[in-house]
């Protein structure tokens, strides 16, 4: 077993639990959110994802062309996506987002706009796009996606996001090559994909569970996990994967912020300073790990 760096790889409404049970991620994921009101945003950096009382401000002033979407993912579905266009003169890779249990919120699709910043088509599509959840705030629409997350099947959803990366490498704008990144919920479908897809080029999980033990063979992308110190349920998943991959010799970089909560990447501030700490390293970390198996 390696021993997991803790600072090394240079890197909500709030989070204060792990997510919720359902059919897309491992059964360990047992627990729901709690749901609490950001008073203030988090002081903000233009090379960080705003946070989530400070993602509307920054969507509304971003520079960056994002669009609304709607991608046929089979006979008769089609998900919703919101897509941001990096400014750049050449071809981007393809980065998808996968939201948390809350759904496609106005921070996940900051998170997009950042990666879009960052050099990347980034497409945070809409898991609950068939559900026709109302539209409104995301204080509204939060408990509503939370409970209709629990319905979605793993089969289906891996499919979807199959659907949207054909979608993403046959924009004009593209490379063909993707990764994924998703967060808590999202971030166990991430570690899912790598293990369902054999053309993904690279996963990034965010505080979510890993995938059982058996199903690792089938792993070929690199995965990048980023934790939190504060996180015992789904950092318990790590140590077995761990030891998987590294038998499979597949590479799978896990590190743990101490101190960090989970859902840090949402909830900048709290934890006495970990959280952001944690989020100003796991950041640079997400993109290097893009750059490094998306760009050559």
């Amino acid at each position: 077993m390696r021993n997991y760096t803790r600072s090394t790889v240079a890197l909500v409404l709030s989070l204060a639990a792990a997510c919720t049970t359902n059919k897309v991620v491992p059964a360990a994921d047992t627990h729901d959110h709690a749901v609490t009101t950001v008073a203030t945003a988090a002081p903000q950096s233009a090379a960080l994802p705003a946070d989530a009382a400070g993602a509307p401000a920054r969507l509304s002033s971003s520079p960056r062309h994002g669009e609304w979407a709607m991608i046929r993912t089979g006979t008769g579905d089609s998900i919703r996506a919101w897509v941001v266009y990096p400014e750049r003169s050449t071809k981007a890779p393809v980065v998808l987002v996968v939201h948390e249990i809350f759904g496609l919120s106005s921070w996940v699709r900051g998170v997009a706009d950042q990666l879009a910043a960052d050099g990347f088509i980034a497409i945070a599509p809409d898991l609950l796009t068939m559900k026709n959840l109302p539209q409104g705030p995301d204080s509204v629409v939060a408990p509503l996606a939370t409970a209709a997350i629990r319905t979605l099947d793993a089969n289906w959803v891996q499919q979807q996001l199959d659907a949207v990366a054909r979608y993403g490498m046959s924009l004009p704008a593209a490379k063909q090559k993707y990764g994924i990144v998703g967060f808590c919920w999202g971030g166990g479908v991430s570690f899912a994909h790598a293990v369902h897809s054999p053309t993904l080029g690279a996963s990034v999980v965010y505080y979510g569970v890993s995938p059982k033990t058996s199903d690792l063979a089938s792993v070929r992308a690199p995965v990048l996990g980023l934790y939190a110190g504060n996180d015992a349920r789904v950092d318990a998943t790590i140590p077995p994967a761990d030891s998987a991959l590294k038998s499979l010799g597949r590479t799978y970089v896990p590190t743990i912020y101490p101190g960090a909560g989970h859902g840090f990447l949402r909830q900048q501030t709290g934890m006495d300073g970990a959280n952001m700490n944690a989020t100003k390293a796991a950041w640079p970390a997400t993109i290097a790990w893009f750059r490094k198996y998306l760009e050559s």
